[in-house]
């Protein structure tokens, strides 16, 4: 990541650890037999200085308040992901210092009215950011607008867990050494266990749309919201001098007409 940064590859401003911190009861596609607990060593990795941020999605139930709280305190972005945690331990990461939930609903304990989880406790916080996956198959619509009814919209950012298959003519790859298909529009191993998807942000946009989201707030959920998540509003995430150039020209109907990366058209 570093070296990516340092040679200025357009579009790489960090990068995310989506485990081994993770609680095997919500492993969806993940390989268990390398799940561990943060320990010294690992904490050390992940607080070393960095070009970019970085972020790591973790189980609060595996892992000590202590060390959520020595990752925030490094500057390292805390979120909660492939959880099992209940509602109380999901509320102390919260109050540890992390900031954002991975893929709401998805690999995570759901609410229940006498057992609220992370959803409950995501759903009831106004502060922490919220990724959603749109893409028609990971979740429901009405799930989706129950979210978006509840918490601010400027917490909410798309996410397109986007795979291999993404924007290739081949609709398979390899992934743990598992076959992974797109099937229906997601991907999924041979159980048909979700394995990320085949989704582009344009896309995840035009769904966002369709679901009755302004245009302005969909497009916000795509470059504003999730750039102040990874407090780099100061350089990414909206038109304006001293940003980036890098942005995607939508027409009336939504699909892509170009692309800029660093002032140039490159599609």
């Amino acid at each position: 990541m570093d070296a990516a940064i340092e040679a200025g590859v357009p579009g790489v401003v960090g990068i995310h650890v989506e485990g081994p911190f993770l609680n095997p009861a919500r492993k969806g596609i993940h390989d268990a037999k390398h799940f561990r607990a943060l320990d010294d060593a690992a904490i050390d990795l992940l607080t070393a200085p960095r070009k970019g941020a970085v972020m790591v999605t973790l189980a609060p139930e595996r892992n000590d308040v202590a060390a959520i709280e020595r990752l925030v305190a490094a500057g390292v972005i805390v979120s909660i992901g492939h959880s099992d945690a209940t509602y109380e331990q999901a509320r102390g990461a919260i109050d540890a210092g992390a900031r954002g939930v991975t893929h709401l609903y998805n690999a995570m304990s759901p609410l229940k009215h006498r057992d609220p989880g992370v959803v409950g406790a995501v759903l009831e916080d106004r502060t922490v950011y919220a990724g959603l996956i749109v893409d028609g198959a990971h979740l429901h619509p009405a799930a989706i607008r129950v979210a978006l009814a509840a918490r601010p919209i400027d917490r909410f950012m798309l996410v397109t867990d986007a795979m291999p298959t993404v924007g290739a003519a081949s609709k398979e790859f390899i992934l743990n050494g598992q076959p992974i298909h797109v099937e229906n529009g997601v991907c999924v191993d041979d159980n048909g266990t979700l394995a990320g998807c085949d989704l582009d942000m344009a896309t995840a946009v035009r769904n966002t749309v369709e679901l009755g989201v302004s245009f302005e707030d969909a497009v916000a959920m795509a470059s504003a919201n999730p750039a102040a998540f990874l407090r780099l509003s100061h350089r990414i995430g909206s038109i304006d001098v001293g940003h980036s150039a890098d942005f995607v020209w939508l027409a009336a109907d939504l699909t892509v007409r170009g692309t800029w990366i660093a002032g140039n058209r490159i599609v």
